[in-house]
């Protein structure tokens, strides 16, 4: 029988069990519910709510029951409907009476609340070491190629030459913001919820900031009927999780493109691709393809929990036993993707070649031309219509800029000099970049080194997390 059974007359089927349980998921948080409870047993034996005999014994017995989880040995039974019902039910055959007065003075309510507290602060801080250890590649992978020249895009269109460093550094922003929204996250979860009870607190005289103190909560949640029924945590994880997965899908989706044939700008490891079963000579991203395709899934999760937590009145509802899967999920899917993507950076190899090759195409040194102009005083608007009327002239005759004679410019506009070759060249074009966050050699060194002092605080930040 449950151990809340004393209420009832019949069990629930065994179907109606199983379908109720939450024992599947639950597993993922046994450390954290051991946890809670040697904090709670620690509490009550300083209170004077139970023996420290007892007390003793319920942490030897938690214990035990930890190592026998840890080496496979536990047996999980789904009648026992949770991790709670699970432990506490082992607690009590091992140790007798002693375990039966764990509970005093808590619910599985508030029981639950902490164990996923908890273990989401688990979760967040392993993506936040994982985002970290991404971000280092990136800037490992910018500084190697430093000065490497590459078409930068609007529309899929070429537009103006850029450093390669500066568009890896565009991903290391992003994800700097998405550490920022996960230690956002972690903060949110950092409250205790234990002593809370089933809704209303509890007539015990419980020390809740011990409880705090001993878990490694920052405070405690300051009203119980919120505490029991709070997910906003849940919500800023999968949040934070799936805007991190859009940024690693658009980089996935630029990687594809980027090894392909016909741009050719990088060759991904054979450890990072796969091959054709019909095509002998393929060599497919399907990694950076899978990892753009978990986006979906990680937004659904984000999704259902908003759904599930719509309507919901207060406190505890039994739909809140869904808020833990997609959680769980989320995290996991982002860490795989991160160490994914971390790899692929890492290993990948870039043709400096192609990618200059690439940023002389498509008249990418066109709005040069026009500032060329507008510094010899034609006004901006009107320069542009000039080179606009060049690259078409260009584009009917079959030539790019860079191979019009000084007669031809000459033709568009009398400001053109013989030194309008430099305005041609890539090199100057994007030296000349030198506005702060620009893509000009000595701006993007600035800015590699404020990503530097970036992720050496972020890091420093993960040695002060509990």
């Amino acid at each position: 029988m449950a151990l809340w059974s004393g209420r009832f007359e019949e069990g629930v089927g065994k179907f109606t069990q199983e379908f109720g349980a939450s024992l599947p998921i639950d597993k993922h948080m046994y450390a954290q519910d051991i946890q809670g409870s040697i904090a709670h047993a620690k509490m009550l034996a300083k209170q004077d709510i139970i023996s420290q005999f007892d007390a003793d014994r319920i942490e030897v017995g938690l214990m035990e029951i930890r190592h026998q989880i840890d080496k496979g040995l536990f047996t999980w039974d789904i009648n026992d409907e949770d991790i709670h019902m699970a432990v506490e039910k082992t607690l009590i055959e091992d140790i007798g009476q002693s375990g039966a007065r764990l509970h005093t003075g808590r619910s599985r309510n508030d029981q639950v609340a902490t164990d996923i507290r908890l273990h989401a602060k688990f979760m967040i801080k392993e993506l936040m070491e994982q985002n970290c250890r991404m971000r280092e590649s990136f800037y490992n992978k910018a500084e190697k190629h430093y000065g490497v020249i590459m078409p930068g895009f609007t529309h899929l269109q070429h537009a103006q030459p850029v450093l390669f460093s500066h568009h890896l550094l565009a991903y290391f922003w992003m994800f700097t913001r998405d550490y920022k929204r996960l230690y956002s996250a972690y903060q949110a979860a950092d409250a205790n919820p234990l002593g809370s009870a089933a809704l209303a607190g509890t007539t015990y005289p419980i020390d809740r900031q011990m409880t705090t103190e001993l878990l490694g909560f920052d405070h405690p949640t300051p009203n119980s009927l919120d505490a029991v029924s709070d997910r906003d945590y849940l919500l800023d994880l999968e949040y934070a999780c799936s805007v991190a997965m859009m940024h690693l899908s658009r980089l996935c989706e630029e990687i594809v493109m980027w090894s392909t044939t016909e741009f050719a700008f990088i060759t991904l490891a054979d450890s990072y691709s796969t091959g054709s079963s019909i095509m002998p000579q393929k060599k497919n991203p399907d990694f950076a393809e899978l990892t753009r395709g978990k986006m979906g899934r990680v937004v659904g999760d984000l999704v259902g929990l908003l759904v599930t937590m719509k309507s919901l009145p207060l406190a505890y509802n039994k739909d809140l036993q869904e808020c833990k899967e997609g959680a769980v999920d989320a995290a996991k899917t982002l860490n795989d993707c991160m160490i994914i993507m971390d790899g692929m950076i890492d290993t990948m190899k870039v043709h400096p070649k192609a990618m200059r090759k690439g940023a002389g195409k498509g008249f990418t040194a066109a709005t040069d031309v026009a500032d060329y102009l507008a510094k010899k005083g034609m006004p901006f608007r009107q320069a542009h219509e000039v080179v606009g009327n060049l690259v078409l002239y260009c584009e009917k005759n079959h030539k790019g800029l860079e191979n019009l004679t000084l007669e031809e410019f000459k033709k568009a506009s009398a400001l053109f000099e013989e030194d309008i070759v430099s305005a041609l060249d890539l090199e100057a074009i994007v030296r000349a970049r030198t506005t702060y966050g620009g893509t000009g050699h000595s701006a993007v060194k600035v800015q590699m080194g404020e990503a530097a002092e970036a992720l050496a605080a972020d890091k420093e930040l993960l040695d002060t997390l509990k």
